[in-house]
C-alpha cells in the first residue's frame, strides 16, 4: 500500500529581483529553480547542501511565508500557489516551523506558558483553563518540568530553548514541521538529545518532517529521504542508504567526504571541490558545479543535466553512471 503524501512540490521556484545599485538595472535571484518532491506522512525528507543553495528559502515556501514564483505546491491535497488568504490561514496552523536560533525566535518579554498557549489563543476558541493544561501537557511531551511555565526565556539553555521551541510548534498539533537547523546553533553534547527528541515526537504525533541541514552526520540520524540541493536545484534525492552508501553526484559525495568521523572503516577519500559556491545572481552555464568538479567535462560547461532515476535515486549528472 502506498504512503499517505503530507505534501507534494512539482517545479517549485522561488525568483526575487534584486537591485544592484544606482547605474546597473536589477538582476533576478533564483533562488529555487524547479524542485519537485513529495513528503510522506509521519517521515523525515532531510534537505541539505551549503549555506546559500536555497534550502532555507525552500523551508519559507512549504512554511506559507512566501509563495512561490511559480510551480505547484499541495498540503494535506490542498493547492498552495493562487490560493486565497482564507485557504491559506486554514492551512498555516497544519505546517508549523522550529527555526535555527532558540535564542532569536522566542519572545523574551513574555513567559513560557504564554509562548505556548498563544497559537492556541490566535487560532481556536479554547478558554484560557483549557489552554494552561494544553501548554503543560505539551511542556512534559519535550521534557519540560511544571515550574518552567512561569519563567522567562533567557533562564534557560540552549537546548532547553529549543524544546520550548518545539513545543510551540506542536501547540496546533501539525501535519507537518519544518526545521530549519534545528540543533546547528546547540552545543554538541545535547545535540543527540533534541533529534532523538524530535523522533519520539515524529512517532507520537505521527509528524512529517522537513528537515533542514548542512550536517550530514545529523541527517544521518534523522532522515528517511535525502534531498541534496545545489544553487537552487536538486542534484540529487532518494532514500537515506542510497545515497549515503553510494551517492552518485560528484556534490553530494564531496557533501560526504567533508563530514568528520573517528571510524576510520567508515573514513572516506577527501574528494578536492574547487572554489565556491557561485552567486545565484549570476549562476555558470550548463551544470552549475562543473567549475568546481573534478570529473567536468566540455559537455557540463554547455548542457544543464536533467534530474533522472538511476539507481535507486534520481540524480542530475552528466557523468553519474561512472561516478561511485
Amino acid at each position: 500500500m502506498s504512503e499517505a503524501l503530507s505534501l507534494q512540490a512539482v517545479d517549485l521556484h522561488r525568483y526575487y529581483q534584486v537591485g544592484r545599485g544606482l547605474f546597473r538595472g536589477p538582476a533576478t535571484l533564483k533562488a529555487v529553480s524547479g524542485t519537485s518532491f513529495k513528503l510522506a506522512h509521519a517521515k523525515t525528507l532531510a534537505i541539505v547542501g551549503e549555506s546559500g543553495c536555497g534550502k532555507s528559502t525552500l523551508a519559507r515556501l512549504i512554511a506559507m511565508i512566501e509563495r512561490p514564483t511559480s510551480g505547484q505546491l499541495t498540503i494535506d491535497g490542498q493547492e498552495v500557489v493562487g490560493a486565497t488568504a482564507e485557504t491559506l490561514r486554514a492551512l498555516r496552523p497544519k505546517v508549523q516551523m522550529v527555526f535555527q536560533d532558540p535564542y532569536g525566535s522566542l519572545n523574551p518579554r513574555k513567559q513560557v506558558g504564554a509562548i505556548l498557549e498563544e497559537p492556541l489563543e490566535i487560532n481556536t476558541a479554547r478558554g484560557a483553563d483549557e489552554r494552561g493544561h494544553a501548554a503543560r501537557d505539551m511542556m512534559a511531551k519535550v521534557g519540560l518540568r511544571p515550574e518552567h511555565y512561569g519563567r522567562y526565556p533567557h533562564m534557560f539553555s540552549g537546548g532547553q530553548r529549543q524544546r520550548i521551541a518545539i513545543a510551540r510548534a506542536l501547540m496546533l498539533r501539525p501535519k507537518i514541521v519544518v526545521a530549519d537547523e534545528p540543533v546547528s546553533a546547540l552545543d554538541v553534547s545535547i545535540r543527540a538529545q533534541v533529534l532523538n527528541l524530535l523522533m519520539d515526537l515524529q512517532d507520537e504525533f505521527d509528524l512529517a518532517y522537513l528537515f533542514i541541514s548542512h550536517d550530514l552526520s545529523v541527517v544521518r540520524h534523522i532522515a528517511d529521504e535525502v534531498m541534496v540541493m545545489y544553487l537552487g536545484r536538486t542534484v540529487e534525492h532518494g532514500p537515506k542508504p542510497v545515497i549515503f552508501e553510494r551517492a552518485r553526484h560528484p556534490y553530494t559525495r564531496a557533501l560526504m567526504a567533508s563530514t568528520p568521523t573517528v571510524d576510520a572503516v567508515n573514513r572516506r577519500q577527501r574528494i578536492s571541490v574547487k572554489g565556491e559556491l557561485p552567486s545565484p545572481l549570476d549562476p555558470p552555464p550548463g551544470c552549475a558545479f562543473h567549475r568546481r568538479c573534478p570529473h567536468a567535462t566540455s559537455v557540463c560547461a554547455t548542457a544543464v543535466p536533467e534530474l533522472r532515476p538511476l539507481d535507486g535515486r534520481l540524480v542530475a549528472c552528466h557523468h553519474a553512471e561512472s561516478i561511485g
